[in-house]
Formats: structure tokens, C-alpha cells, sequence
């Protein structure tokens, strides 16, 4: 009878292993892009949030390739900042969610729900999450700094 049960258990643990979501066994790339497109932060300026302190959607006329995937720019002036210095402008985490990298896995950051911290820029999923993202800032900086190279070994 115990032969049988660890048959079955063995059984059961295989089929719970080959059944997990596609992400669970996939590397986190460094920079959040759309499924069917390899642009970042939605094609949103991330220069734009800096200067004029609002999304601004970029053109494809003013683009660059940075850690993988495009980043999309309203202007010249826009790309030539982010040229001269990507990590001063790139939203941290990749522009995955602020929130749920602090909370220890990824999901996608919303370029309409940002945040300027210590002059990085951080998105998240949406308006409730950064609702909660905002209750304890510095602390989820924390735990998302902490987080973030893990996610990416994985």
C-alpha cells in the first residue's frame, strides 16, 4: 500500500511541476516590453517624465536600443539626454511594477502610474497598486533593491 501512495504522490508532484505557469521557469528579462513588441516603458518618453513631469508618448522616429529592447522618444533632444546618460532616465526595475518587485515577483509597470523617487523613475501595475506602493516608499525601494537581481538569476 505505501509502494502505491508513492506512486501516486510522485505522480501528482510531476503533474503539479509540468503545469506551472511558463513564468515560473522563465528568466526575468532586464527590461519589461510588450508581449508582441520589444519596446519598453509602452513607447512611452522616459525623458519626458523629467522634463515636462508627465508620459509622453514617444515616436519611432526617435529611438534607441538600451539592455535589449527600444526605447521610444518624443524628440532629439529627449534621445541625446537618454543617449548620454540611460541609467539617469531608464525606469528602475526595467519598468516592471515597483510594487511587485518589492513584493518578490514581476508584473507589467504602467507608464501613467509613475512616481519620481530620488530622481529615479518608478512605475507601477496600476493606480491601486501604487496606492499601496506609496503608503511605504523607501521600504519597498528596499525590498525591490533586494529583489530585483534575484528575479533576473531566476
Amino acid at each position: 500500500m505505501a509502494k502505491y501512495i508513492a506512486i501516486i504522490a510522485a505522480a501528482a508532484l510531476g503533474c503539479a511541476v509540468a503545469f506551472q505557469p511558463a513564468q515560473a521557469f522563465a528568466k526575468t528579462d532586464p527590461v519589461y516590453t510588450g508581449i508582441f513588441n520589444n519596446v519598453a516603458v509602452s513607447g512611452y518618453d522616459p525623458v519626458a517624465y523629467f522634463t515636462i513631469g508627465k508620459p509622453v508618448k514617444g515616436s519611432t522616429a526617435y529611438k534607441i536600443s538600451h539592455k535589449g529592447a527600444e526605447y521610444l522618444f518624443a524628440n532629439a533632444a529627449n534621445l541625446a539626454k537618454f543617449k548620454a546618460n540611460p541609467s539617469a532616465y531608464a525606469p528602475q526595475y526595467g519598468g516592471y511594477c515597483a510594487w511587485a518587485i518589492s513584493q518578490g515577483y514581476t508584473a507589467s509597470g504602467d507608464p501613467a502610474v509613475w512616481k519620481i523617487v530620488n530622481g529615479k523613475l518608478y512605475l507601477n501595475y496600476n493606480r491601486e497598486v501604487g496606492n499601496k506602493w506609496e503608503k511605504n516608499i523607501p521600504g519597498h525601494i528596499r525590498s525591490a533593491n533586494v529583489n530585483w537581481p534575484k528575479l533576473l538569476a531566476k
